[in-house]
């Protein structure tokens, strides 16, 4: 794990800006605003930011009842950060927090790096947009 990484649970200070530049310019862009980005981050159960210096590369959090059912969103490292244990520690932190809980998450592109944290394949997965995407902030 890479020592000059920090790792910040609060949201507090969080430049929503350069976190919205740096998901477009890495290609994790789902289209949230700044504002955007800030509601969905303050209403998660937990999440965890990266960063190197002050510059944010990387982005966790879960939703969760708290009491059995949480599920994983938003998981980012910047490229130039990956495979230097960022992701990992990111989700070391999150589940922290979630002990006793069924934790689930979808992933298109890293399933193998989530079968080394003891995540297996679930079968089915379904989702629906309701109403129209992204709603105005």
């Amino acid at each position: 794990m890479d020592p000059e990484i920090r790792y910040e649970t609060s949201l507090e200070g969080v430049d929503w800006e350069q976190m919205k530049a740096s998901l477009a310019a890495d290609d994790f862009d789902n289209g949230r605003t700044p504002g955007q980005l800030r509601e969905s981050f303050l209403n998660s159960h937990a999440a965890v930011v990266a960063y190197d210096g002050g510059r944010i590369v990387g982005t966790a959090r879960v939703l969760s009842d708290g009491v059995c059912n949480a599920y994983v969103v938003d998981v980012w490292t910047l490229s130039s950060h990956r495979r230097r244990g960022v992701a990992r520690r990111m989700m070391e932190r999150l589940e922290e927090g979630l002990r006793g809980q069924h934790v689930y998450l979808f992933s298109d592109d890293a399933v193998g790096f989530y079968k080394k944290l003891g995540y297996r394949e679930q079968p089915t997965g379904l989702s629906k947009v309701v109403g129209e995407w992204l709603r105005p902030s």
